[in-house]
This record gives C-alpha cells, structure tokens and sequence, in this order.
C-alpha cells in the first residue's frame, strides 16, 4: 500500500518588505518645509535685530566717547553740554547692580517659597487662585509700581529704616540720616516686588514637573515633605530657579519709570544704601534724553550700550550656568 504524499505543515514566507528609506532629517512634507523655514527666518531674524542693536549702541556711543574729556568709565559726573564734555558711569554702573542685588536676595527666596506653598502645600482651591494673583501681577505696568512706590512705600519705610540704623548702622551700609528714604535701598525693596511674580511663576511650572515617581519614592522610604522637596524637587527645579532668576534680574537691570519715581538721584556714591543717592542706567537715559542735546544723546546711547553689555554677560553667565548642571534638567528626568 502506497502512503499518501506528506504535506509540509510550515507556514509560507512573509512577503518582502520595501526597503525602508534612510532618514536625513530634513524636511520631507510641505508642511515641514513651511515650519522649517519659519523658524529659520526667525532665528535668523533675531540674531539680524540683536545685531543692528549693537551696531547702533556702538557708533553713536563711539562717537560720544570720543568726545569725552573725562573717563567714561570711572568719572563720576554728568555734564554734556560744557564747552568740554565730561562724563562718566561708575555711579549709574554702581547703582544698577546694587538695587539689582539686592531686589535679588529679597525676591528669590520669597519667590520660590511662595512657589513652593503653592505646587506642594496649598490644597487645591487655595493654589489656583493663588497661581492666578501671582501671575496678575506680573502684567502690572512698572508706572503703577512706581506710584505706588512713591505714595505708600516710600512714606512707610522711615521705621524700617531707622531699625536698621538702630542695629546695624556701626557697619555704615545701613546707617540712616533721617532723610526721605529715597534711596538704593528702597529701589532695591520695589524692583523686588515687581520681579516676584515672574520668579515665581517660572519656579512654580518648573516645580509642578518634577518626576512623581522620585517624591512618591521618596515618601515610601520615610522621608518627610520636606526631605521630599529637597532630595527630589529642588535638584529637578535647580536650572528653572536659575532660569526664573535670570528673567528677573533682566528686568530689575532694566527698570526705568518705578527707579525714576522713588529715587532721589545724584551723581555720589554712598556708602549707607538707607540715604539718598546714586542712579541707574535706565533712570538717568529717562530723566535727561528729552532734554540733552545730539550730543547728550549719544552720551546717554553710550550708558545704554554698557547696560546692554551688562545684560548679555548676566544672561550668558546663566547659560553657562545650567549647562553645567544638566542632570538636573527636565530632559533628563
């Protein structure tokens, strides 16, 4: 007896498949192509802006310079319309970055505690309309600050003021004469209010990030709230606070109208940060580019441009900053 043929019980072979084009990374869709180029032309556009800026700043300001009989950098005078210009920045250069310092140390541990309160603390119904106050006051014009700076604030720190001088005038920073407290310090107390809400907001999305995975961890091993937020959340948030801080410190560096309100300028530099004195760039270009002639005007285009110097540096340093610190960023997360 014959036996019937076996039959092959292996399934068939899959169909080829068409060999997979490589990727380039270049655009393949129109609409790739548009987004493409768009952002191109915007970067490209921006780094156009930034340097048509400088290129400005630099010739007006060369040719004040070259018309100045003092040293731009260390006189302490302002007189433009003489016979023989002289004029300098090292009090508007003094000024700048003390109020900027110290509206700094005031507002970035405010802020990222506030920042804290609200994304780790506060129950909900109380962050959210807390979340929102804050970043209402971040759209407050800079000339209401300043009324305000000058109305209620100026008028209400004569206390203060002499407390410190009570405590800590030996050490002639905070010795205090009596006199209206227009000074650097109060600048400095009204850049921080107004740089608050920017600081915090920033530091509170940063936070709310943070990986739940490491502070539910972190809570399964017996860790307080606290030890959670400074094992987990504040080496996540580190580059944010940075960030918040930088954006902050741009703007108190820039300040014009709420400076130009509460300050009493002049062209000394004091020692006692309580008593009347000093200036900043952005105060001195407003109070005298309405009235200087085309030379003053230059002058005044000159400080701007050591202002804008200033700022790329602070920004730039930043920069540096957070790269250096990149396992603590959120892409790494």
């Amino acid at each position: 007896m014959n036996s019937a043929p076996s039959i092959s019980s292996a399934p068939p072979p899959p169909p080829a498949q068409p060999a997979a084009s490589p990727v380039s990374g270049k655009a393949v869709r129109p609409g790739d192509r548009i987004f493409l180029g768009l952002s191109r032309g915007s970067g490209i556009a921006l780094l156009v802006i930034m340097a048509a800026i400088a290129a400005f700043l630099t010739v007006r300001s060369v040719i004040a310079i070259s018309g100045d009989h003092a040293n731009f950098l260390t006189y302490f005078e302002w007189n433009t319309s003489g016979p023989e210009p002289e004029f300098g920045i090292a009090v508007l250069a003094f000024g700048t970055v003390v109020s900027s310092v110290i509206a700094m140390v005031i507002a970035v541990p405010v802020a990222v505690g506030i920042a804290l309160f609200i994304s780790h603390y506060a129950p909900r119904k109380l962050a959210s309309p807390l979340g929102y106050v804050i970043d209402l006051l971040a759209a407050v014009p800079s000339i209401i600050y300043g009324l305000w700076g000058a109305l209620f604030l100026v008028p209400h720190l004569t206390g203060l003021f002499s407390w410190l001088d009570d405590y800590f005038g030996w050490t002639g920073i905070f010795s205090y004469a009596d006199e209206a407290p227009r000074a650097l310090f109060t600048v400095g107390i009204l850049l921080a209010i107004m740089i608050l809400p920017i600081v915090t907001s920033v530091s509170r999305e940063v936070f709310l990030q943070a990986p739940k995975m490491h502070e539910e961890a972190a809570l399964a091993l017996g860790a307080t709230r606290w030890e959670v937020i400074r094992m987990s959340v504040l080496p996540f948030g580190r580059s944010g606070i940075i960030s918040a801080s930088m954006l902050g410190l741009g703007r108190a560096l820039g300040e014009t109208m709420a400076v130009a309100t509460v300050l009493s300028p002049s062209f000394l530099i004091n020692l006692s940060l309580l008593n009347p004195g000093g200036g900043t760039f952005a105060q001195n270009i407003a109070s005298k580019f309405s009235e200087a002639d085309e030379f003053g005007q230059d002058a005044l285009i000159a400080s701007g441009l050591v202002l804008f110097v200033i700022t790329l540096l602070v920004n730039g340093a930043a920069r540096v900053i957070i790269a250096r610190r990149k396992e603590y960023s959120g892409a790494n997360a």
